[in-house]
């Protein structure tokens, strides 16, 4: 677009100032191309005129819309430049209050200095989780997303933090550390956070001091990486270091100190460890008392030093070692006391015995002599001798300074390495966080060597970022598949190689050092030859020979060359070295052993900072010349490696950058100088980044962000179903360059400036909308008011009007007759006069008019004449020019006509005369007949043409005469309906005529009446005025006399009331916290306890590998507890890996396939034993009733007995095949190749063995158990009696029962092939194969059980097949399922969002109604079978009793006294059951596992009554009080309580599961109340219920238990709530417009927040009350008492309103007027929820009141100190903190709202100032309200109880 539209009057622009740096200004005319002045008014109200730069001509820069100041993220700027980004964060900072700013991926921190409540853990826990653009600027917020991106992409992460000094670097990347600590935890118990936290103390105290800037100023950079394991949990950490400034040891500048340890150590020297140290004040020491500022404002130093101590305690720094290193310190501060004394000029000596020297040979532990005679001499070495040389004072001073310094720089190494080994884990490192907190650019008045080695660390800094936002720059515009162009950015490669590559700086530096006479004079020179005039970045200074300039990417600096090859060369004395390697002090050598490995550039320097960096473990070995030779490395050289490698970690990870801006230099909290703001803006390359978003398309939206924020500008016929379509047509519409913006595939990119024109556009669209409801409003108004007075005024003119017309009518009477006079004289005289007149105008007009009418006459005639004559003149001219010319053409025609007849005639006589002529003249004819045979062919095709095209004709006439005459026919229609109209409009019109008159009428009758009434209503109200006058004197005695005592009785009450609510206010605060004590005690105790028990478990896990197999039982019990017992231990075997996770090298893998087999065999023949148990009892009752049938089966036994003979041998050689298994087992063991595990004495060989024992024992046992049932089926046949043969029908009988009971064809047909061998005759009778027929009875019972077992084997194999078969059947259905609904998934996502949705809600509709369908039919059915089983029972029970009676009436008396009696089943009348579940104490697991540990509350809740396993549970507590069995009760209860416990762990974030528990537990605790016998609790029982009371046992300790069982299960139901609950929060209750259109979208940045645009998988306050619906039903199905209900309900609004207000406060762009709406209409929907629930009086609505105040807070006006006053006393829920906070973050979206002013805020907190509330700012989401229960009777009757089946309860009986 033109720049005349946008400089248009009233714009607003920023224009240099050397004060201010830019300065605002506003436009007072258009821009015109060709101006070369802006007239502009200053916002100071002067006026100024701005010249245009002749050349550039360029325009100020425009400012952006007021809307867009403050914004989070400076890219959201729409213009992009320096003082758009300087004004927007002097915005934040000085008004906001706010200290970080995002500027792409890049996070401004602006130094408040003060301290800030915004680094809490409720803040770390607030932003973990979030993403980046959700959140308000954050440190924490780039360091969640560092933590995101390592889990989410694998990748390793950096944080690089950079600024200048005192801008705040260490506190971001300590900040930043914390995060990480407090976020992931460490993966071990050694707490390694706090390890890692701690290494900041020891680095802060040894590697930083105070300067001019700062006081805790870091001289020198790190780089720490935080290792991770896989779990993301923190494992360790290492440090590397970067160029530390040694200088600082021995000078210091004018208030400035030396290294903190320095100053703790002389604060701490009275200590009686410190005293060998003889140190003193710090102001005794040359090295500590040059700054002149010893002490810091606020800082103990002894205290800091306490804090050194004990986190170098908690690395595991030993006492010994750290009072070594305090032993080297105290030694360099003496070192540097050592004073020389000047023999000569060349010469220098130390006095005798001087005691800094002595005090300094002590603690280091060498040799006075020898250190004083090499600190005044050197060792000179030649090719052939060696020299000794005495040294000046001065350079004796100087070699002094470089020992300490190269001391104290070995010293710092050594800590380091030690931090490290500290900080180094075992575990391997899965992923690592880097940390970088570097030194900024630096600029000063004399730079030197260091400033050049900064400066070139950050230019590699510098172009590692300009490349990591140009990638991802590229990226986002592929991404979008936009068309890239290159972007031109400012690429520092030549200044970086002018520093390090070949003859640059460095190489030339080294070079130069290496020289013998090499001065700084001299590489001067040679640079100048080398790089003046050939490189346009390197300059030298016009008055100087001794410096050069380097043009950096952020500013000039210029260098002096004086010190550089000193600094360089790292020079330090050798033999002083070897006194320090020879120390007895056995830790001074350690620190020197890197001298003698040389293996990486760790040395120091002599002035100046050491770069470190890590070093590799082993040395590397070589000759001692290379030794040497690398020990000679120039410090540029070893800076430059240490750069690369940094660089190299740096690219191999992703980087996250904090810039770090010094606000002023003097410290001065919040305040913001623009100058030293802008200097650190371009040095740290924020501004570069606003370039190189600028040159491209740094504004970006979603098309839906567009279409809600731009809908105003659109039409309603430009609004289509595709919102891309219509962004795009809209937006050609509005911005006709093309170029300004691009289409993306789900975003649109502008260019600068085009969101602020769009935004120009939208507000003068809505300012136009205003304007248009403002005029009708307006209108309206006034239109109201002149009606009012319109009304008035007429009353006052009808009545002046009156008396004016009274007035008037009588002077009308006395002039008429005057009048009537004057009008006949008048009349009379005029039309005397006027007959005159009109007379001699009739003569006169008729003699004018004939002359006129002659002369026109005359002339008409005189032309008419002469038009004839040249008429005729001319058409006889014309015929004689015409007649001539004819004639001479016809005569040359003639003539040419006749020469060519006569040529002509020539050749015809010549042709006639040959004989070809006539040849050719047939030739001709032919070819004219063929041409006109064409000719008559295209004529023809004419015709049908012309024909064709007269019919299309017609038809086009035909249906043209049809429309026509349609069109005539409705147009006729229309007339008729016109006429008819007309009719109804006349008798309208007559209609309205009559009511007018009606109306005229009634007004008149109206007047009439008022003017009586207010005749009346007059005397009336004289009368009452009199009565009331005499009425008012009375009353005013009576209401003086009541008013007193009404005052005195309110005094009273009033008192009596205030300290009565007082009082209890005070009771229920102390209860609550007593309650709310006791139950996070409660809470931390059951926190301990899991822990306690996961521990315990591990412990277990590691020592003793847990048994697969079950424990050794009797044979009587149950095989399911023992199916349990082995499921549940393997099943924890599986959890237990999961949750320790040990190395892999010590596991070793066990083949537990045998013994899972052997188990497995173990619990067949355990259910085996108990079939046969079962049909053992079945056959002693079938006995009776068939002897006879064993008589006639003598012949069938032969094939039997071979059958059985088989079967044994397969048994037989099963058991071979366990033994042999068990030995291959063994052998296996034995042979294992980990002699460790396997030896055996092992505990793992020995835990093996125990178990092959314990399962052989287990099979020899049931082994004998077989035995047993075989002898007992011996006993049970030595008592069978032949029968007689009239028992033959009932065999048939019972076969054909047997028949009838086999389902399957295969089984009748076996059974029918059996029963054929067995009925062939044998010759052998197999009762007498042994004497006694011992043998065959044996057989007999093998053959019984074995049949058993095979019936047995085949109903399971055919269950398995079916089950299998259901299951391919499911899982074929399910593929179909899936495929449908994947087919379905693509054709909604081809379809628009709003068809996506309905067409989504079709689709669960469906699925709904079929699966209803479905369970319908399975209920049908089931029905169907539950009718069938019981006519079938009934059947069966008929035939049962028949059979009885039969067999009776055939036994004789004798044989019923022989054999023993049976019993009768006898039916008898329905008992009296007492209300008791009567059990053995064996099957006490059993009911516990069936009653808790299995059951599933889904089933129960919806079949069952609520509450039924609490009311089982406390009936077999009854049954055991009855017993007065106090152990049995003892054992019920604890199973119980353990149980349920077990099953919460496992299950305990299931909130079914976790609600079931809490509304049986909470049952069960009131029974145990409601039948306790205490008379509180019987008020409400019937007299049956008083009769169930317990009798035995006061079981009130129990209900205690109980209580705090409910109380843990309570607050883990709050837990699950949370966590359900808290992703809907912020999404529901913030960001989705529920009021669609009311919220615009703001242009946002890089960081896009969460859209409010609702897609598909964005939670809604729908979503939130249907969970809330969802939890409440559930709750209601279980039974939940309706108190403890409410207080649930309350705490789960709690939890909503605290993290909505939570994230409110830590989110700008949620603060602001529409987002109040949003927010009360929200709180609207959940109160009214609240309200159909009937959870009104619960509490929960007092719980929003802090989010529903905060959203009045952002509605109601804030300006006037009357709305302050307001404010303060509608917000009495909300603390000043958040009050302000608030304030500060409110953000127009739209330009008609305003900024809150700071004066207005300052208002606010004087007002606040006396409120004694929690200075926290956020609120505790954790927080849980102490719980109450409630004692809640049942009216249940315990004796009315029915167990159901499908419990699996049947071995309890009711009592």
């Amino acid at each position: 677009m033109a720049a005349s539209e946008l400089y248009t009057k009233f714009a607003r622009v920023w224009i240099p100032d050397p004060e201010e740096v830019w300065k605002s200004a506003e436009l007072l005319k258009d821009y015109k191309p060709g101006d070369k002045v802006l007239l502009l008014h200053l916002e100071e109200g002067k006026d100024l005129e701005y010249r245009l730069d002749p050349k550039t001509k360029e325009l100020p820069h425009l400012r952006n819309p007021d809307i867009l100041v403050g914004e989070n993220d400076l890219t959201a700027l729409s213009y992009l430049h320096e003082p758009a980004v300087l004004h927007n964060l002097r915005v934040r900072f000085i008004d906001s209050k706010l200290i970080y700013t995002y500027c792409g991926i890049v996070l401004v921190a602006i130094n408040p200095y003060e301290q800030l409540p915004i680094y809490g853990e409720d803040i770390i826990n607030a932003y973990s989780g979030q993403n980046m653009g959700d959140m308000d600027p954050h440190i924490f917020a780039v360091a969640e997303e560092a933590y995101k991106q390592m889990a989410r992409d694998e990748r390793n992460q950096s944080i690089i933090v950079s600024g200048e000094s005192g801008a705040g670097k260490t506190v971001s990347a300590k900040y930043a550390m914390r995060y990480f600590a407090t976020v992931s935890g460490s993966a071990s118990e050694a707490n390694v956070e706090e390890k890692v936290l701690a290494s900041n103390p020891i680095m802060e105290s040894i590697g930083n001091a105070k300067t001019t800037r700062n006081d805790n100023s870091s001289r020198f950079g790190k780089y720490i990486e935080i290792g991770f394991d896989k779990r993301y949990r923190i494992i360790g950490a290492n440090m590397r270091t970067y160029l530390l400034e040694k200088s600082r040891v021995v000078f210091q500048a004018e208030e400035e100190r030396n290294y903190h340890i320095f100053y703790q150590l002389c604060a701490s020297a009275k200590l009686p460890e410190f005293k060998m140290l003889r140190l003193g004040n710090a102001d005794d020491f040359n090295y500590t008392q040059q700054g002149g500022s010893p002490v810091i404002e606020g800082v103990d130093d002894a205290k800091e030093m306490a804090h050194t101590r004990q986190a170098c305690t908690l690395l595991g720094i030993s006492e010994s070692h750290q009072m070594g290193i305090f032993r080297i310190l105290a030694g360099i501060l003496h070192l540097g006391n050592v004073g020389f004394t000047s023999r000569d000029a060349d010469s220098c000596t130390i006095p005798p015995k001087h005691e800094p020297l002595c005090i300094f040979c002590d603690l280091m532990g060498v040799d006075y002599e020898e250190m004083c005679h090499w600190l005044c001499h050197r060792k000179l070495a030649t090719a052939t001798e060696t020299y000794i040389k005495p040294i000046s004072k001065l350079q004796a001073t100087n070699a002094r300074d470089a020992l300490a310094k190269h001391i104290y720089a070995k010293l710092f190494n050594w800590i380091v390495d030690n931090v490290n080994q500290a900080l180094h884990s075992a575990v391997k490192q899965h992923s690592f966080i880097g940390v970088l907190d570097i030194y900024g650019f630096e600029t000063f008045e004399i730079n030197s060597f260091e400033q050049f080695c900064i400066n070139y660390a950050n230019e590699k800094l510098q172009q590692q970022f300009n490349m990591h936002v140009f990638k991802l720059e590229q990226e986002e515009y592929m991404k979008e598949q936009i068309p890239w162009t290159l972007i031109d950015f400012y690429d520092n490669q030549p200044c970086i190689n002018l520093i390090e590559s070949k003859l640059g700086i460095l190489d030339l530096l080294d070079e130069e050092c290496k020289m013998p006479k090499g001065t700084d004079d001299t590489w001067a020179q040679k640079l100048y030859n080398t790089h003046l005039n050939k490189c346009t970045l390197f300059e030298k200074p016009r008055l100087s020979n001794k410096a050069f300039i380097i043009q950096h990417f952020a500013d000039k600096v210029e260098y002096q060359c004086e010190g550089f090859l000193e600094k360089n060369k790292d020079t330090v004395f050798e033999e002083q070295i070897k006194v320090l390697k020879s120390s007895k002090f056995k830790m001074l050598p350690e620190l020197f052993q890197d001298d003698e490995k040389a293996i990486s550039p760790t040395s120091a320097t002599s002035s100046g900072r050491t770069p470190l960096i890590r070093t590799p473990a082993k040395p590397t070995k070589g000759r001692p010349g290379q030794m040497a030779k690398e020990h000679k490395k120039t410090v540029g050289h070893q800076f430059r490696n240490s750069l690369h490698l940094l660089m190299e970690t740096l690219n191999a990870t992703t980087p996250h950058y904090v810039r770090c801006i010094k606000p002023n230099d003097f410290k001065f909290p919040f305040t913001f100088d623009e100058k030293r703001a802008v200097q650190q803006l371009r040095a740290c390359g924020v501004l570069e980044t606003i370039r190189i978003s600028a040159a491209g398309f740094p504004s970006r939206w979603t098309y839906q962000e567009f279409f809600s924020r731009y809908r105003v500008l659109m039409k309603q016929k430009d609004v289509l179903s595709d919102r891309k379509q219509t962004c795009k047509n809209v937006l050609e519409k509005l911005i006709l360059d093309k170029d300004k913006y691009q289409f993306g595939k789900t975003k649109i990119f502008f260019r600068a400036g085009q969101v602020a024109y769009l935004e120009k556009l939208r507000a003068d669209k809505l300012r136009a909308a205003c304007i248009r409801i403002q005029k009708i409003i307006r209108g309206w108004l006034l239109r109201k008011k002149y009606l009012r007075m319109r009304k008035a005024a007429i009353t006052v003119q009808r009545y002046v009007r009156g008396y004016q017309a009274r007035c008037y009518a009588k002077f009308l009477r006395r002039t008429k007759a005057a009048t009537i006079v004057q009008k006949y004289w008048r009349m009379f005289v005029v039309c005397r006069r006027y007959k005159i007149r009109r007379a001699a105008t009739i003569v006169l007009q008729s003699y004018l008019r004939g002359f006129l009418a002659r002369n026109r006459y005359r002339k008409i005639l005189r032309e008419h004449k002469a038009v004839i004559i040249q008429k005729r003149v001319r058409g006889w001219l014309a015929r004689t020019h015409y007649k001539r010319s004819m004639h001479a053409i016809i005569y040359l025609q003639c003539c040419f006509r006749r020469m060519m007849a006569k040529r002509e005639l020539k050749k015809l006589k010549i042709e006639a005369r040959s004989v070809e002529r006539y040849k050719k003249l047939h030739i001709g004819m032919e070819n004219k007949i063929m041409q006109l045979q064409r000719k008559v062919d295209e004529q023809n095709k004419d015709y049908k043409c012309l024909v064709e095209k007269l019919t299309n004709l017609e038809g086009i006439y035909n249906s043209e005469t049809e429309k026509l005459r349609s069109d005539l026919e409705r147009l006729q229609l229309s007339e008729e309906e016109a006429k008819v109209a007309t009719g109804r409009v006349l008798s309208l019109q007559e209609e309205i005529a009559k009511l007018r008159k009606d109306l005229e009428q009634t007004r008149s009758e109206k007047k009439c009446i008022e003017e009586r009434a207010d005749q009346y209503k007059q005397e009336t109200e004289q009368l009452v005025s009199n009565l009331k006058e005499e009425n008012t004197l009375l009353k005013q005695e009576k209401e003086a006399l009541n008013h007193r005592i009404v005052e005195q009785a309110k005094e009273m009450t009033e008192t009596m009331e205030k300290k009565l609510v007082e009082e209890t206010k005070q009771l229920e605060l102390d209860l609550n916290d007593e309650r709310l004590r006791y139950q996070n005690l409660l809470n931390e105790f059951s926190r301990l306890e899991e822990r306690y028990d996961d521990l315990k478990e591990e412990m277990t896990l590691m020592v003793h590998v847990p048994k697969p197999g079950h424990k050794r039982t009797d044979s009587t019990h149950s095989s399911n507890e023992s199916e349990y017992t082995f499921s549940s231990e393997i099943a924890e075997m599986e959890d237990i890996p999961s949750r320790t996770e040990e190395p892999s090298e010590k596991k070793v893998p066990l083949d537990m396939s045998l013994f899972l087999k052997l188990q497995k065999r173990v619990t067949e023949l355990e259910q085996e034993k108990q079939v046969m148990q079962d049909e053992l009892d079945r056959k002693e009752e079938q006995v009776l009733r068939s002897k006879a049938k064993e008589e006639e089966r003598p012949q069938i036994r032969g094939a039997e007995l071979e059958y059985e003979s088989l079967k044994r041998q397969e048994l037989e050689s099963e058991n071979k095949k366990l033994k042999n298994e068990l030995n291959e087992l063994r052998k296996a063991l034995s042979e294992k190749s980990a002699p460790e595990v396997t030896a055996p004495g092992a505990p793992a060989y020995r835990v093996l063995m125990e178990q092959l024992t314990s399962v052989s024992e287990e099979l020899d046992v049931r082994k004998e158990e077989v035995l047993i049932l075989r002898s007992q089926l011996v006993s049970q046949k030595e008592a069978i009696q032949p029968k007689d043969d009239k028992n033959t029908m009932t065999d048939s009988t019972i076969l054909l029962e047997d028949v009838q009971k086999m389902k399957d064809k295969g089984e009748i047909a076996q059974a029918y092939i059996g029963l054929k061998e067995t009925n062939r005759s044998s010759a052998l009778d197999y009762h007498e194969l042994n004497e006694d027929g011992e043998l065959w009875l044996v057989y007999e019972g093998l053959k019984q059980a074995n049949r058993l077992l095979e019936s047995q084997l085949q109903s399971q194999k055919r269950s398995h097949e079916n089950e299998a078969e259901a299951l391919r059947g499911e899982i074929q259905s399910l593929k179909e399922e899936n495929n449908r609904q994947q087919q379905l998934l693509a054709q909604n996502l081809q379809l628009p969002p709003e068809a996506r949705i309905e067409a989504s809600l079709q689709h669960e509709i469906t699925r709904l109604t079929n699966e209803n369908l479905d369970l319908m039919e399975q209920l049908e059915k089931q029905d169907k079978t539950v009718r069938k089983l019981k006519k079938q029972l009934k059947v069966f029970a008929k035939k049962i009793g028949e059979l009885e009676v039969g067999q009776m009436e055939n036994i004789s008396p004798g044989q019923i006294i022989d054999e023993p009696i049976r019993p009768v089943n006898i039916p008898r009348k329905e008992k009296d059951f007492q209300g008791m579940l009567e059990y053995k104490k064996e099957d006490e697991q059993k009911l516990v596992k069936n009653l808790i540990l299995e059951l599933k509350p889904r089933g129960v809740a919806v079949n069952l009554i609520p509450g039924l396993p609490a009311y089982i549970l406390f009936m077999c507590v009854r049954h055991a009080d009855y017993l007065n069995d106090d152990q049995k009760v003892r054992s019920l209860l604890t199973s119980t309580i353990n149980s349920i416990k077990k099953v919460l762990k496992k299950r305990g974030d299931d909130f079914e599961t976790v609600s079931f528990w809490l509304s049986n537990t909470c049952r069960f605790l009131h029974c145990l109340k409601q039948y306790s016998g205490e008379e509180g609790f019987m008020k409400h029982n019937t007299s049956r219920q008083n009769e169930h009371c317990l009798t035995n046992f006061d079981l009130a300790e129990y209900r205690q238990v109980l209580s705090d069982l409910a109380i843990q299960i309570y607050q883990q139901l709050v837990r699950v709530l949370e966590n359900i609950l808290q992703p809907m929060i912020v999404s529901g209750m913030l960001e989705h417009e529920t009021i669609q259109g009311v919220s615009g979208v703001k242009p946002t940045g890089l960081r896009k927040r969460t859209s409010s645009i609702a897609d598909e998988g964005t939670y809604t306050l729908d979503s939130i009350l249907r969970q809330l619906n969802s939890f409440h039903s559930v709750m209601c199905q279980h039974g939940m008492d309706p108190e403890l209900i409410k207080q649930v309900v309350k705490q789960m609004f709690y939890i909503v309103g605290a993290i909505t207000l939570n994230n409110l406060l830590l989110r700008k762009d949620m603060c602001s007027w529409s987002k109040g709406m949003q927010i009360r209409y929200n709180v609207s929907q959940l109160e009214e929820w609240l309200r159909d629930k009937n959870l009104m009086n619960s509490g929960a609505k007092e719980t929003l009141e802090p989010l529903i105040q905060a959203a009045q807070l952002l509605q109601v006006k804030k300006k006037t100190d009357d709305d302050a006053e307001a404010i303060c006393s509608m917000c009495n829920a909300l603390t000043t903190a958040q009050i302000v906070k608030v304030l500060n973050l409110y953000t127009p979206v739209n330009e008609f709202e305003e900024r809150v002013s700071v004066s207005f805020i300052r208002t606010i907190q004087m007002r606040l100032r006396d409120r004694k509330d929690s200075p926290q700012l956020l609120m505790d989401a954790k927080h849980i309200f102490p719980v109450t229960f409630p004692f809640n009777p049942s009216s249940l009757a315990l004796e009315t109880i029915q167990i159901p089946a499908s419990l699996g309860l049947g071995f309890i009986s009711r009592v």
